[in-house]
C-alpha cells in the first residue's frame, strides 16, 4: 500500500473501534479521502430497528457531504473477517454517486488488502445522470413501441 493509502486504512481501522454493532457483532470501520486532501471516518452503527442502522460506508461518506465535500477519491474499508468483505447494494449505490472514480481498498484481519475500484463494484450504476435520459413528457409508461 502506498502511505496515502496506509493513512486511509489508518482512519478506518481507528473507526472501526467506534462501531456500535450488539446485534450482528460485525464492526466495520471505513475512511474516506476527499479531492480536498481531508479524510472521514465512519462506523457501522447498529439500531434495534434493524433497517434503521447505518454502513460504516454511509457513515463516512454522509460525514464528508454534510461537511462540504463533494468528491471523493478514495475510500478504505476495514472489518474483523478472515475474508474480504465487500460493501452492500446501498452503500454500492451510495459510492457510485459521490465516489463514481474512486479506489477502494479493502481491508481483513490479517491486513491483508485488495484493492478495486467502485466503477468494478458497480458496473452498471443509476446515477444522476440517468434522469436526464428519461423524457419526462412520456408519463404514462408508453416506450412507443
Amino acid at each position: 500500500m502506498s502511505a496515502g493509502r496506509d493513512e486511509l486504512v489508518a482512519r478506518a481501522r481507528a473507526a472501526r473501534k467506534h462501531a456500535h454493532c450488539p446485534f450482528s457483532g460485525f464492526a466495520v470501520g471505513c475512511a474516506v479521502r476527499t479531492a480536498d486532501g481531508r479524510i472521514f471516518g465512519g462506523a457501522n452503527i447498529e439500531n434495534a430497528s434493524f433497517n434503521l442502522g447505518l454502513c460504516a460506508e454511509r457513515v463516512a461518506i454522509f460525514s464528508a457531504i454534510a461537511q462540504g465535500a463533494r468528491e471523493i477519491r478514495a475510500v478504505a474499508v476495514v472489518t474483523g473477517a478472515d475474508h474480504p468483505v465487500y460493501p452492500c447494494g446501498g452503500c454500492r449505490q451510495i459510492l457510485a454517486e459521490f465516489a463514481p472514480r474512486a479506489g477502494v481498498t479493502l481491508v481483513w484481519r490479517d491486513g491483508q488488502s485488495l484493492e478495486t475500484t467502485v466503477a468494478a463494484l458497480v458496473p452498471h450504476a443509476f446515477v444522476t445522470g440517468d434522469f436526464a435520459a428519461s423524457d419526462p413528457a412520456d408519463r404514462d409508461g408508453d416506450d412507443g413501441g
